[in-house]
């Protein structure tokens, strides 16, 4: 049946627009974004496919182009379109860091932090860069390696943090397998990180570790630091 023939207090637009968005199902929201079903499918069951052919939200944002299309009626365009409010998201969540105190937000820096890295299969080794108010100044992907392991130069960190004056940095690396725990060499390469800074007067507030969709793991929490 199509949605245009549900009664309306079900329908996941009406719903949205009486009562918001916190209250629907991931399939709703997705159905909001697909507009239309196919034949014999509407939004929402269409939704429910996608979400059980990749997992979860995190595997269909993380799906790439090709995979996107085998789904029947999906292809490129609506592929672009995930990809969009994805990257919308991640800018939103800039701005939030950048006209905040970053360390008063911790939970949009692992926000952030699980958009940009999380759903990457490769590791890459990122720096974000803070004021002396702890505000973002920018965010920047240094170092890309395999899937387990990447060579990170203590020297460029610290050329990255002086070009920009950063008061202060935050680290973070994601690892594709899954698993936050960080490794004998994580800890090495934050106390050698953290020792280079320091000889420029720049503070390395945090380093995270990020897998998959799982709330990023905090050094300093921790008592890594």
């Amino acid at each position: 049946m199509p949605i245009t023939d549900w009664p309306e207090d079900e329908r996941p637009r009406e719903k949205l627009l009486r009562h918001g968005a916190a209250v629907l199902s991931e399939a709703e929201l997705l159905a909001i974004f697909l507009r239309v079903g196919m034949k014999g499918k509407s939004a929402v069951d269409l939704a429910r496919e996608l979400l059980g052919r990749f997992g979860s939200l995190t595997g269909l944002f993380s799906a790439t182009a090709r995979e996107f299309a085998q789904v029947p009626g999906m292809g490129d365009a609506k592929y672009a379109q995930l990809q969009a409010v994805l990257e919308l998201a991640r800018r939103t969540l800039r701005e939030e860091l950048a006209a905040g105190i970053a360390l008063s937000s911790p939970q949009a820096v692992r926000d952030y932090l699980r958009l940009w890295l999380g759903r990457l299969p490769y590791e890459v080794f990122a720096v974000l860069l803070l004021d002396a108010q702890n505000r973002l100044v920018r965010a920047d992907e240094l170092f890309r390696g395999t899937l387990t392991q990447t060579s990170v130069y203590p020297r460029e960190v610290v050329k990255l943090a002086l070009h920009h004056n950063a008061a202060g940095v935050i680290l973070a690396h994601n690892h594709p397998s899954g698993v936050a725990e960080p490794s004998r060499a994580d800890e090495a390469l934050t106390q050698a990180l953290k020792q280079a800074l320091a000889l420029v007067d720049v503070r390395v507030l945090d380093h995270f570790i990020v897998a998959g969709s799982h709330a990023p793991l905090s050094f300093a929490e921790r008592g890594l630091l």
